[in-house]
């Protein structure tokens, strides 16, 4: 069950019945009935209540972040509040677009960017620092293979190489949050949606997203004769971590 004591901390003497309501049965029995409603259904059905009722205050801005905890991506509370417009009215959709912005101001990315998240990509975990998806885009019977990437904050993979006898080597087509990409023996550099890196064949590296933003990158394999990845070390830790300092 939810724990909820915002009731009691602010009105716990002067309305204690209020404070018991609030905390034990609005926020603790009905947004703990996950068997009826998930909490990401009941976050859009109390934010699209509030924004129909035009209001604005501290409390909306909690249920906004309390959304974005329950997995409603930054695309996703987009499309909703675009939706809510045209039944709720303009100015307060546009109320509503300004608190969102400062709640999702640094997730970008976190919807998996304009191709999706994708699924967990567990079959390479192994090989990464926190947590990433997948999405393939191409079929690599078929055609050049591509796949959207995303890292959450803090992800990369390890260093590795992508080996080749001739040709081959890889693309990123970074397309939302931030990250960062390193060749063995140079200094990191920073990504951003527009940035386009080429990564040659036989060259030791690594990238992933920055320590506090989501990041997407289409990753596009280059055709190459005897090709295949050669995974290497984790990143060292204390090296990731004063990239953003």
């Amino acid at each position: 069950m939810i724990r909820q004591t915002a009731g009691r901390n602010t009105l716990g003497t002067f309305a204690p019945k209020f404070s018991e309501l609030n905390d034990d049965v609005l926020f603790g029995e009905v947004w703990s009935r996950e068997d009826r409603l998930s909490p990401k259904m009941r976050s859009i059905l109390t934010v699209t209540t509030l924004v129909a009722k035009g209001m604005f205050d501290t409390s909306f801005q909690h249920h906004m972040m309390t959304a974005k905890n329950n997995g409603v991506t930054a695309g996703e509370m987009g499309e909703i509040l675009t939706h809510v417009a045209f039944y709720a009215g303009w100015p307060n959709a546009w109320a509503a677009f300004r608190v969102a912005l400062e709640v999702y101001k640094d997730d970008g990315g976190k919807d998996g960017g304009i191709f999706g998240l994708g699924e967990p990509n567990d079959a390479f975990a192994k090989y990464f620092v926190g947590k990433s998806y997948l999405r393939p885009l191409t079929d690599p019977e078929k055609t050049v293979f591509m796949a959207n990437v995303t890292f959450e904050p803090g992800c990369r993979n390890n260093w590795h190489i992508h080996k080749a006898a001739k040709g081959g080597g890889q693309i990123l087509l970074c397309t939302s949050g931030r990250g960062w990409y390193q060749e063995w023996g140079r200094d990191a550099v920073p990504l951003k949606a527009g940035d386009v890196i080429t990564i040659p064949a036989n060259v030791k590296h690594w990238h992933g997203a920055a320590c506090d933003s989501w990041f997407s990158h289409i990753a596009v394999e280059v055709p190459g004769e005897e090709t295949g990845t050669q995974w290497c070390e984790a990143v060292e830790t204390v090296d990731y971590d004063r990239l953003d300092k």
